[in-house]
């Protein structure tokens, strides 16, 4: 069996981002050489998510609409108080929870080298915490 793990780093550009990388994913199973297996795409933060969805902005919007109505950024949320593993207050719950729905990773088929993905999938790194450089992997497994 072989692996690769490519670290791929992304910055967000709004609080709310979803940034498609469809086409880093599969590069990275090409450049790879492994022509059966399975690779996954996970998030390092614990405020982002990998989403998998058709990739038009009219979905992307409705995306957003439903997080927000699921998750406002006005509940009195717990995790608004001092930290003082961190020195400072938090303020992020919102993306917190969002990343809970959209979940850390995704897992796809490699058949004959390439990444195999429905007719409308793309895949996105989610950011819901905002304005910061960030860092997923692919890890890609097999022969």
């Amino acid at each position: 069996m072989n692996v690769k793990l490519y670290e791929k780093h992304i910055e967000s550009r709004k609080e709310f981002d979803l940034i498609l990388i469809t086409d880093e994913v599969r590069s990275a199973v090409a450049e790879s050489g492994i022509k059966n297996g399975m690779c996954a795409v996970i998030t390092q933060h614990t405020t982002t998510g990998i989403i998998v969805n058709e990739g038009l902005p009219c979905v992307e919007k409705d995306i957003e609409i439903l997080l927000e109505r699921l998750v406002p950024h006005d509940y009195p949320y717990v995790h608004t108080h001092m930290l003082p593993s961190y020195g400072t207050c938090s303020g992020n719950s919102p993306g917190h929870l969002k990343s809970l729905i959209a979940g850390n990773h995704c897992l796809f088929p490699v058949i004959d080298g390439r990444l195999v993905l429905g007719h409308a999938q793309d895949i996105y790194f989610a950011e819901f915490d905002g304005l910061l450089r960030r860092r997923y992997y692919i890890h890609i497994m097999g022969e």
